[in-house]
């Protein structure tokens, strides 16, 4: 292939992608807005799918690699009432093992020649030139111009705009993100709440979601169904305060869950859910398309990153298989990409109904069991 491919975004879709090129000798350039690989932590555990996140480690020569990382036993799964009682208890594996992400992001990386990810390059616009080629201005200024032109930057991509007028709406819903370090330790109550890898203590419109990370780490999504204005009126950086208030929202639940809130050993971090329409598509641009949460961003489903990481194998593929002509590839890519993107979208909001919905915790409980409006 005589084009370079231009990337912006070095998330899991945007780096699989880049493999997925390298291993078929096409060239390609990530640009990262964030200063380093290590910049900012890269978020906590993802359970890599067999029909979509495993194969796009496969297409890009990364299963060994990938094996090495899963953390055995995280599979497991709890459901606890407010009060600390089990409801469902699950240790069984679903071939859907779980590794760190920040462990995941680094084989990627490594796997790159050492110049492909340009770091410290945060894109300010992008403007199309014609005949396919765009521009690419960063915030120092610099630009870039582009023949092929992939935006694999997230939800609030740059790149976005070229193909479409959609912009992403708040569900609803944040979380509210805690860490508990050492727990077995200084929190086994809690701890042991946990188990050993997912707890869901659930009711409708909120809930406390925890998994077990490395040893004793505990990695906490609070959710809350609330208005933004409802969370603006929390001072997130004053952690003691936000915890209370957040905690208050679970008053009379069991201390060994509402204490993953209030002793967090991290600041608690505010993290607003926004969405794109389910059925979001566009026409054909010559020389750009999108990836992962810049094309289809959803309510967290745990598809996301797997459908970001599948993206880019597939896109990868395409352009390998019409090297002489990448809009055949583009359009080859994009035709699949849209109804895929719009199922997993409408699963993730079904699964947040059941996860939040009025039935909570029994709808997950039925889920889980197979049994349907038994409570």
């Amino acid at each position: 292939m005589n084009t370079h491919i231009t990337i912006i975004g070095a998330g899991l879709g945007g780096l699989t992608l880049a493999r997925v090129l390298h291993v078929h000798g096409i060239p390609a350039t990530v640009y990262e807005a964030e200063p380093a690989p290590t910049a900012r932590a890269q978020g906590g555990m993802l359970d890599i799918h067999e029909h979509n996140g495993q194969p796009a480690l496969d297409a890009a020569g990364l299963t060994e690699e990938f094996r090495g990382l899963v953390l055995e036993g995280r599979e497991a799964t709890r459901v606890l009432a407010p009060d600390g009682t089990v409801l469902f208890d699950d240790d069984s594996t679903r071939g859907r093992p779980e590794v760190l992400r920040g462990e995941l992001r680094r084989i990627l990386l490594d796997s790159l020649p050492a110049d492909t990810v340009r770091w410290g390059h945060k894109v300010n616009g992008v403007r199309a030139l014609g005949e396919g080629r765009h521009e690419v201005t960063f915030a120092d200024g610099t630009t870039v111009t582009t023949n092929l032109l992939v935006g694999a930057d997230g939800a609030w991509s740059r790149v976005r705009p070229l193909l479409s007028g959609a912009a992403p709406e708040y569900t609803g819903k944040s979380y509210v993100e805690t860490y508990l370090y050492d727990a077995d330790t200084r929190h086994p109550a809690t701890a042991k709440a946990v188990g050993g890898g997912s707890l869901f203590a659930l009711a409708p419109g909120k809930g406390i979601q925890a998994h077990r990370e490395n040893g004793g780490t505990l990695h906490t999504y609070v959710a809350l169904s609330r208005p933004q204005d409802w969370f603006a009126g929390i001072d997130f950086t004053d952690s003691a305060t936000a915890a209370k208030r957040t905690a208050r929202e679970f008053d009379g639940w069991a201390p060994e869950l509402t204490a993953l809130i209030t002793d967090s050993d991290t600041p608690l971090v505010l993290r607003p859910l926004y969405a794109l329409p389910i059925q979001h598509r566009w026409d054909r641009v010559p020389g750009v398309t999108l990836l992962g949460d810049a094309a289809h961003l959803s309510a967290p489903n745990g598809e996301g990153a797997n459908l970001a990481m599948y993206d880019g194998a597939e896109l990868g593929k395409a352009l390998a298989a019409h090297p002489d002509d990448p809009e055949t590839a583009l359009a080859a890519y994009e035709q699949p990409l849209f109804p895929r993107s719009a199922a997993a979208a409408a699963d993730g909001a079904e699964l947040n109904e059941v996860l939040f919905g009025d039935n909570a915790p029994h709808s997950l409980l039925d889920m889980f069991t197979g049994s349907e409006g038994t409570h």
